[in-house]
């Protein structure tokens, strides 16, 4: 981690961080306010979670030109959060929902001065793909009562049963809305998207629509949204909601940490830098941790915020920051005109978002990709859809671990060789090989290259099940260089078994590594110096003699 406290800062690109900033801010508005009303803690939260949560991870952060606040994923969960606490506590769920943002800012504080950054872009590409793509199709889902005209189902299951009462009951004025506003999101010219971001624009054309032509009481809108500098609250840390705190945070810190550094390394792609996994955790931290105690939405880093402010000219961590200022700016004196923005715009606006999480690729490529890899995508998509994302993640990488191991062991095994010599001579194999042969099948060679999972074992005992006359075995470690734990938890299974049985066990090539890890785990106790032997001459001139005497 950088030893400077700060993110990547300079005063030399200020114009151009000014210019990245303010555009990525005008990106940012829109989008905060359909977060907050989306996450049920109204558009206040949302635009406060931008304001903080970009300016504090900006300039603490460890990833030079990122912008952070509220995105879609992490709005999905505080959704749920708030809709669960709600409802246990009527009267402080909300306020316990931001002590969960602020404890999960605090937890991802403590991963990055952990110097666990790395570990979060390490979770395999198809458990990401089905996560990012459940949470699109929540959001979408989510987002079919606003777009009809009604209220949004508190979570999936309420949203899917509400649907054949909101297609009896459309409210075509909000229907009308919602399509036009994604009508402009997806056809809105680039070259107008320069002065005027898509999102903003369908935001504007769709709240002026409704004002000239629509009766005030057509189509519902965002309401009073209010002004200034939001108070600061004291969190709620009592024994009698820590485990649903725990459970909260926990799942927005992992979460916000996945987020944030993948579009750290979209970063990293377009400017060719190298962010700072542990500090960006850091500065994510201290923005959410912030962000919870003035009532904001937590955050992440954003790719959509994020690529307009490089493509703006924005340079260094001060435009994420005056990204922040802006919005605050226009928070204190422009709140007001935010009240008359139809819920079935902002829904349009978030259907789009829940679109572009969709990992499209992913799918178009279907038919060319392994069962196993589809099949972990499907599974972790399903569970996050219908279970919740913190399990659909564990579960996905423990499959994905499983399926990692099986192929390490296969990779592992072709390192394995053995042989009881049978055919050496006909096939070229090395003079120890075809010395073997003249054994009949009474000596087997196993011959260790390179390190060795322990799920090595399994495969080795079902190759020694084929050679069932044997009387000794050598072991070569000659080429296996590096004798870790996991290799010497195997030959110690592998000596005491064979010894066990009655068979005598030849050791050649035995290295100082090898050596201790073998006397830690006791193995050498049953292996004394007349076994261990300096190469395989020596080896097959003592296998002479253990054959010679057992004969005799």
């Amino acid at each position: 981690m950088s030893d400077s406290l700060f993110n990547s800062l300079s005063t030399r690109h200020l114009r151009m961080d000014f210019m990245g900033g303010l555009t990525a801010a005008v990106v940012a508005l829109p989008l905060a306010l359909a977060f907050g009303v989306a996450s049920g803690a109204g558009p206040a939260a949302g635009i406060y979670g931008a304001i903080f949560v970009g300016f504090f991870a900006a300039l603490f952060g460890g990833t030079a030109r990122q912008v952070s606040g509220p995105t879609g994923p992490m709005t999905v969960v505080m959704a749920g959060v708030f809709t669960s606490l709600q409802a246990k506590y009527p009267e402080a769920g909300l306020m316990i929902g931001f002590s969960a943002v602020i404890l999960a800012g605090l937890m991802q504080i403590a991963l990055g001065m952990l110097k666990l950054g790395k570990y979060f872009i390490l979770v395999p590409y198809p458990v990401i793909s089905g996560f990012m793509t459940g949470i699109g199709v929540l959001i979408i889902i989510l987002q079919i009562g606003p777009m009809l005209g009604h209220d949004g189902g508190s979570s999936l299951m309420a949203s899917l049963a509400s649907v054949p009462g909101w297609l009896q009951a459309v409210s075509m004025p909000a229907l009308i809305l919602a399509l036009l506003t994604i009508a402009v999101v997806y056809l809105w010219p680039a070259r107008l998207a320069v002065w005027c971001p898509s999102p903003l624009a369908a935001l504007l054309i769709g709240t002026v629509c409704a004002l000239v032509w629509l009766p005030g009481d057509a189509v519902a809108v965002i309401g009073d949204v209010p002004s200034g500098f939001p108070v600061p609250h004291w969190p709620v840390f009592t024994l009698d909601v820590m485990g649903e705190l725990l459970y909260a945070a926990t799942l927005l810190a992992v979460l916000g940490a996945i987020d944030s550094l993948l579009t750290s390394l979209v970063a990293d792609n377009l400017t060719k830098e190298h962010h700072d996994s542990d500090k960006e955790l850091i500065g994510q931290g201290i923005g959410n941790a912030v962000a919870g105690v003035f009532g904001g939405l937590p955050g992440a880093g954003a790719t959509m915020r994020t690529v307009v402010n490089i493509r703006a000219g924005g340079k260094t961590g001060y435009s994420g920051a005056i990204h922040s200022l802006t919005l605050l700016v226009i928070m204190l004196g422009a709140g007001q005109y935010a009240a008359h923005v139809p819920l079935a715009v902002l829904a349009g606006i978030l259907i789009k978002v829940g679109i572009d999480i969709i990992d499209w690729p992913f799918f178009s490529r279907l038919t060319k990709l392994p069962a196993n890899t589809v099949g972990l995508m499907i599974i972790v998509l399903l569970m996050t859809v219908f279970v919740d994302l913190i399990t659909a993640v564990l579960v996905g990488v423990f499959i994905s671990n499983l399926i990692t191991i099986e192929r390490l062991t296969s990779i592992q095994l072709d390192n394995v060789r053995l042989t009881d010599g049978a055919n050496a001579k006909s096939k070229g194999r090395p003079i120890e090989e075809q010395q073997l042969e003249s054994y009949q099948g009474a000596v087997v060679l196993l011959r260790l290259e390179g390190p060795l999972s322990f799920g090595v074992g399994r495969g080795l005992r079902q190759r020694l099940a084929g050679h069932k006359s044997y009387r000794l075995m050598i072991i070569d470690l000659t080429g296996a260089h590096l004798v870790g734990t996991s290799t010497a938890m195997i030959l110690d299974e592998l000596v005491r078994a064979e010894l066990s049985s009655g068979r005598e066990v030849l050791v050649v090539g035995i290295s100082q590594k090898a050596e201790v890890n073998l006397s830690r785990l006791g193995t050498l106790e049953f292996l004394d110096k007349s076994r261990i032997l300096p190469s395989m001459n020596v080896a097959m001139n003592r296998a002479d003699e253990v054959l010679n005497s057992t004969v005799a």
